[in-house]
């Protein structure tokens, strides 16, 4: 496979759109997001990199807190209008139909159609340049009970997420493994037949 080289530039792909909930205490907006991620297991980190210039970044700023709220199929409309419309201009709640409900532990607004919910409490703000990077601890992971099997695992293959890569969106396709699978021993099974007796 032959490749050419370009200049070092802000690509990778695929990353999640994320719905992002903040609160200043009057009022709640909900902006996407494509820069995040897990950063930390123990204790567990995430961060979110935000414009200056984005209406949520001084309400997450001056609060300490922000909501990310996991995109699936049916959210990717109102993940890519949250991601052109500012809520300096109109409530993107009501815009796109996203209902809201308390965080548990955090003074946020999650939404209600996302089947996950890190709450997030700002540790430090780290300037990078064109963005400031919001390391946040997560304080509480609030989950769909509908993806919660008998067994008490959380299935996230049955919740439809979505996907972005460069400038388009994505619905998660066929599971092809999991965490591990490459290195797992296989299990040796018996197929051969007893012989017969002769009594």
């Amino acid at each position: 496979m032959s490749k050419i080289s370009w200049k070092g530039g802000a690509l990778t792909a695929p990353i999640p759109p994320a719905l992002v909930t903040c609160s200043d205490g009057e009022r709640d907006n909900v902006f996407t997001v494509a820069w995040t991620g897990i950063t930390c297991t123990q204790p567990p980190k995430t961060y979110i990199s935000v414009r200056p210039s984005r209406f949520s970044y001084n309400i997450i700023k001056d609060s300490g807190f922000f909501v990310v709220n996991l995109t699936t199929e049916a959210l990717v409309r109102a993940a890519d209008t949250c991601g052109v419309r500012s809520g300096k201009d109109v409530d993107k709640f009501a815009l796109c139909g996203l209902e809201k409900e308390q965080a548990f532990h955090i003074p946020c607004p999650l939404i209600a159609q996302s089947p996950l919910s890190l709450e997030c409490r700002v540790e430090k703000i780290i300037p990078l340049g064109s963005h400031d990077m919001f390391l946040a601890d997560i304080v509480g992971v609030d989950v769909d009970e509908e993806l919660i099997d008998g067994a008490g695992k959380l299935r996230l293959d049955k919740a439809y997420l979505a996907a972005f890569a460069h400038g388009e969106y994505f619905a998660i396709g066929k599971k092809l493994g999991y965490f591990g699978f490459s290195v797992r021993k296989k299990k040796k099974h018996t197929n051969a037949k007893k012989k017969p007796s002769r009594k």
